[in-house]
């Protein structure tokens, strides 16, 4: 993993993104690496969960079942592997209330099919984009070991983004939609301000995926 270009890896996930993580959050992280760490697991097994409920609610999409059982392997080997950093760091498992940030970007799913899977696809793109820059921002911050842990996800994380707006694509032209680059780059435009807007306002509770953070509520 060495010999990785992290900074050229970044730059496609950076240019998908709407905006980059504010210093604010940054430093909010680095005072707060307990609940970082407790919402990092929590994102890992919701992904997780979140791919194998797609599994089972579109099994006749073949393509979409071989990624996402890649996808749901991936998640839940981080998930193992930060709850294994949380133990070796006398850190015990708390339960935490979730952040606005999914439900946020949920209201915006469209409510008939394909749109709807296709959003749901969309916005899971730019949940691993958004992870994969904050790793990224956060590894030169924390300790080295951690350090070295967020950079080793950049490349799953980097590649689950990819997958998921591949596969919204082929969605799209599976369902034979009009014009399905065009309908797939609207509605990546249009949640990539959703999206940016979480990041860049005001937020009571820290979280991985919080905005700039106001107060601590855990």
């Amino acid at each position: 993993m060495s010999n990785i270009d992290y900074d050229a890896l970044m730059q496609p996930v950076i240019a998908f993104l709407g905006c980059e993580t504010p210093k604010a959050w940054l430093d909010e992280a680095l005072d707060h690496l307990d609940i970082l760490m407790q919402d990092h697991a929590n994102c890992e097994k919701k992904a997780a969960g979140t791919a194998m409920n797609l599994m089972f609610r579109y099994s006749f999409f073949t393509d979409l079942q071989v990624k996402l059982a890649q996808l749901v392997r991936e998640e839940m080997l981080h998930y193992e592997q930060v709850l294994e950093f949380m133990t070796k760091r006398g850190q015990k498992w708390q339960g935490l209330s979730a952040g606005r940030y999914a439900g946020g970007l949920r209201k915006e799913i469209r409510t008939y099919e394909p749109e709807a899977l296709i959003d749901v696809l969309v916005i899971g793109a730019f949940v691993e984009a958004r992870s994969c820059e904050r790793f990224y921002a956060l590894a030169p911050l924390v300790d080295e070991e951690l350090g070295r842990y967020y950079r080793y996800l950049l490349k799953s994380e980097s590649r689950h983004y990819e997958d998921y707006l591949a596969l919204a694509l082929d969605v799209a032209k599976t369902a034979k939609l009009k014009d399905p680059e065009e309908d797939i780059q609207g509605r990546i435009e249009h949640i990539r301000e959703v999206e940016k807007n979480l990041i860049l306002s005001p937020d009571k509770t820290f979280r991985f995926h919080s905005g700039i953070p106001e107060k601590i509520s855990a």
